[in-house]
């Protein structure tokens, strides 16, 4: 049976005929016949299904680009038909659509991703295909321009680089001209009833209308980024929702004493996770050596940059990844690294609860996602106390020294989110901890793990850094200020070398570093620090991770490279837990935390930027200055919310305040406004500038000349309103200004303005009629 015989069948049933014969009644729609709209309306909608492409790194783009666009054209050729059997088609579509859009919401809540906008992309995409075959209306063009906007969103709310940047201003381009071609429509234009008179203007009036396109594309651009730039970035993860891959399955048991890197590496490396701990070797180019194990201090080269992590979080800090408690001479070791408690998750949900360590001090909660870029080992980089993970495998593993492990390697494309507490870095209460008690608890584990140095370099060691510490203007008696003024030492006495030969393998690297060569490799600092701390009774270890990275303000990301691993110095106080010191000259001494925050994150930027540029006086003063002046704002707002909340009162001052404000900002639009008149006046020829004031004042007193009328005009219809004097005088300046305008003939200004002054103080009745 064929195609058509088939339709024909439909129509003669009941309840399909009757409706086949409703629409069929139903008048054709008024059709767009701008060419150039349609066009631009699809490159719209092409960009908006290329960004949601290389955001979310699909490959929607293959398949809904060519159908979209052979919709479009089939619906420029149909768009003064009814095009029925093609609407049911389109109906019947849909619905398959919308059956696959719940399916992907199913597999999202089974996966436990909980991040519903590509299902709700790949939905707006599948639609705009099904859409496009049916486009003969502007309106019907608008819904496509409004999905096209969506889906620009959807990619925007997605992405984690700037490829998504330059599809922002390809997108905003097409846009400007076809909002242009849309009003047209609505107001009726049709550009092709005058094809002779445009065709004569084709060149003039391209040329302005493309002048008109550069300066409203750069206008808004350049607004765009200056709200950009000034607007704050608040902390995010308002909404509870923590991305995570999907599950991981993982063969066999999982051993959680083994540190695995993606492959095999070299001296202290190795796939295997027992790695030599000492003896000469290179550094591996892409992983760093110190996530193992075991960690050798004898190793020389450098790493290549690669990225290997994107990181949203709250506040920026270090990301903690394993430490070290033995110290061995040339290098680290975990000596429990066999004592490793593993932690299961129920099988319905992704979240792991950890156990965090009492503490004294107050903390903060701070969220984090990862997204794993290039192969990683198999341990889990989080801020200092992690309280729960959602992670994708089954099972993972916390060591002694507070590191997790997972079972698998973290592998490129892997998501996991943490919810960490950070405790605040309070100097005046650390300061104020006492020396660890041997009546303590846990004064054992201590002596046992953190104090331990190699007796041969204990003394030498522990002279050097008493040395160290009388250097100090006043006696220090707190461990938190003598490790504040030990790491400060190591920072300004040795120096980095990256020349360093291989010690030799009796030498200790401690002591090399203090007494031999007087500096050495970035961690060599932080291990110097810790073997001084344990040398005068104050509990120390070697703890490796990464540097927050680089803060792109635009995707809201931090960038995590290879190169941003480092060891510092973890020095522990009781009852208050671990806090770390980093000695590595270059770094700041005290790492970065929940303090930090990149609320104005792009005007600080720019204005680096700019202060570079600056001679360093210059640069200073600006920088007092506008510290001083964005201080005393914030210092203004504080005091204003907390007179604003204090109950029924604060509400009254609110609104008294509020009431106060906007009169003071209508006094001063008033002034500026008035200002902005007087300047313009001032720019005019004398007699131009008498007859706008003359203007302006009658316009005050209720008489406005509207913009239709003539001048001529405007001073006949004066004398039906006003009496002889005024009107007689109204029509005196008027015909002065239209000879001086139209003819260049010249009138007594002087006089003309002093007739005007006289008028203006009389009385407003006497100058009416009644």
């Amino acid at each position: 049976m064929s195609t058509s015989s088939g339709i024909r069948q439909l129509r003669n049933t009941p309840l399909l005929g009757n409706l086949w014969r409703r629409l069929q009644a139903v008048p054709a729609p008024v059709a767009e016949d701008s060419i150039l709209l349609r066009v631009l309306v699809q490159a719209l909608v092409i960009v908006g299904i290329v960004a949601t492409d290389i955001a979310a790194e699909t490959q929607l783009s293959l398949w809904a680009v060519p159908l979209s666009i052979a919709g479009a054209t089939w619906s420029w050729y149909r768009r003064r038909r009814p095009n029925v059997p093609i609407k049911f088609l389109i109906a019947i579509g849909m619905l398959v659509a919308l059956a696959l859009f719940f399916q992907g919401l199913f597999a999202s809540a089974i996966n436990a991703t909980n991040d519903t906008r590509l299902v709700l992309a790949q939905l707006l995409i599948q639609l705009q295909v099904l859409h496009s075959f049916d486009l003969p209306r502007r309106k019907d063009l608008g819904y496509s321009m409004v999905i096209g906007l969506i889906l620009l969103g959807v990619a925007g709310t997605i992405s984690e680089t700037l490829a998504f940047g330059p599809l922002l201003l390809v997108f905003l381009a097409l846009a400007l001209p076809t909002l242009v071609l849309d009003y047209r429509s609505r107001l009726g234009l049709n550009p092709g009833k005058s094809k002779q008179a445009a065709v004569k203007r084709k060149p003039k009036e391209t040329r302005k209308l493309f002048t008109f396109y550069l300066l409203l594309f750069t206008l808004i651009v350049g607004l765009g980024l200056g709200i950009f730039a000034l607007l704050p970035r608040f902390p995010g993860y308002q909404l509870r929702t923590f991305p995570v891959s999907a599950p991981i399955n993982v063969e066999g048991e999982f051993d959680s004493s083994r540190i695995f890197n993606p492959r095999s590496g070299k001296a202290g490396n190795e796939g295997t996770g027992q790695g030599i701990g000492s003896g000469p070797g290179q550094v591996d180019e892409n992983f760093y050596s110190g996530f193992n194990t075991e960690m050798n201090l004898n190793l020389r080269g450098e790493m290549k940059p690669q990225v290997v992590m994107r990181l949203r979080s709250q506040a920026q800090g270090f990301l903690r990844v394993l430490a070290f408690d033995r110290y061995t001479g040339q290098g680290w070791q975990i000596s429990r690294n066999e004592t490793t408690q593993k932690v299961n998750r129920p099988s319905w949900t992704y979240q792991f609860f950890l156990n965090v360590l009492p503490t004294a001090n107050r903390v903060e909660e701070v969220i984090q996602t990862y997204t794993v870029i290039s192969d990683m080992p198999n341990l889990i980089p989080v801020l200092s106390q992690p309280r729960q993970i959602y992670f994708p495998t089954q099972e993972i593993a916390v060591d002694t020294e507070g590191g997790l492990r997972a079972p698998v390697g973290l592998g490129e494309g892997l998501t996991y989110s943490v919810i960490s507490q950070v405790p605040y870095r309070n100097r005046a209460v650390l300061s104020k901890v006492k020396p660890l008690s041997p009546n303590s608890r846990n004064y054992k584990d201590i002596r046992n793990y953190y104090l331990q140095v190699p007796p041969k370099i204990a003394s030498k060691v522990k002279q050097r850094t008493e040395e160290l510490l009388a250097l100090s203007p006043q006696p220090i008696i707190s461990p938190y200020e003598k490790a504040l003024y030990l790491a400060q030492a190591v920072k300004q006495r040795y120096a980095i070398e990256p020349n360093l030969p291989f010690f030799e393998e009796d030498e200790d690297m401690v002591e090399a570093f203090l007494f031999k060569y007087q500096g050495g490799y970035p961690d060599h600092f932080s291990t110097v620090l810790a073997v001084m701390l344990r040398s005068i009774g104050i509990p120390a270890r070697l703890v490796a991770g990464y540097a927050p990275g680089e803060f792109n303000p635009f995707t809201g990301f931090y960038i995590v490279r290879n190169t941003d691993a480092y060891a510092m110095t973890e020095v522990y106080f009781p009852n208050h837990g671990w806090f770390a010191f980093d000695p590595i000259p270059g770094h700041e001494l005290i790492p970065p935390s929940i303090e930090e925050n990149q609320t104005f994150s792009v005007l600080r930027q720019f204005w680096n930027w700019v202060a570079g540029w600056l001679p360093s006086p210059v640069a200073g003063f600006l920088n007092t200055l506008f510290g001083g002046l964005i201080g005393w704002l914030l210092a203004t707002v504080a005091w204003l919310w907390g007179v604003f909340s204090q109950g029924w009162g604060g509400l009254f001052m609110g609104l008294l305040f509020a009431i106060c404000l906007g009169f003071l900002g209508w006094l001063g639009w008033n002034q500026w406004r008035a200002w902005r008149y007087r300047r313009w006046l001032a720019k005019l020829p004398p007699m131009e500038r008498l007859y706008q004031q003359m203007l302006g004042w009658l316009s005050t007193q209720g008489f406005r000349k509207h913009p239709a009328q003539t001048p001529l005009e405007y001073a006949h219809e004066s004398q039906q309103h006003h009496s002889g004097g005024l009107a007689q005088t109204i029509e005196e300046i008027t015909h002065a200004y239209v000879s001086w305008r139209y003819g260049g003939q010249t009138a007594n200004v002087n006089d003309l303005r002093e007739r005007l002054q006289a008028l203006k103080k009389k009385p407003v009745r006497k100058a009416f009629k009644s």
